[in-house]
């Protein structure tokens, strides 16, 4: 019995072991899935700050663009009416 009380203590102690252990990776597990999100977040801002800059200045080009061939047309029309006089 005295055997098998000592057997049994010394699996108690081993499973309390491996139980702080198992504990301990969770913990630094979820520190470092925090640490990721983090990181992820910030690149995803970072990214989306990014692409809002780009599509602004696309925005701009296109007016301009616009406006450009607004003024090539009102040129064009110019042109013929002379040629035509």
């Amino acid at each position: 019995l005295q055997e098998e009380l000592e057997e049994m203590k010394v699996a108690l102690e081993q499973t309390e072991r491996t139980r702080r252990l198992s504990e301990q990776e969770l913990l630094d597990s979820s520190d470092r899935v925090q640490l990721l999100h983090s990181q992820a977040e910030e690149q995803a801002n970072t990214q989306l700050s990014k692409f809002r800059k780009v599509q602004h200045e696309l925005e701009e080009a296109e007016e301009r663009a616009d406006i450009a061939e607004s003024q090539v047309n009102k040129l064009r029309f110019k042109s013929r009416d002379k040629m035509e006089e």
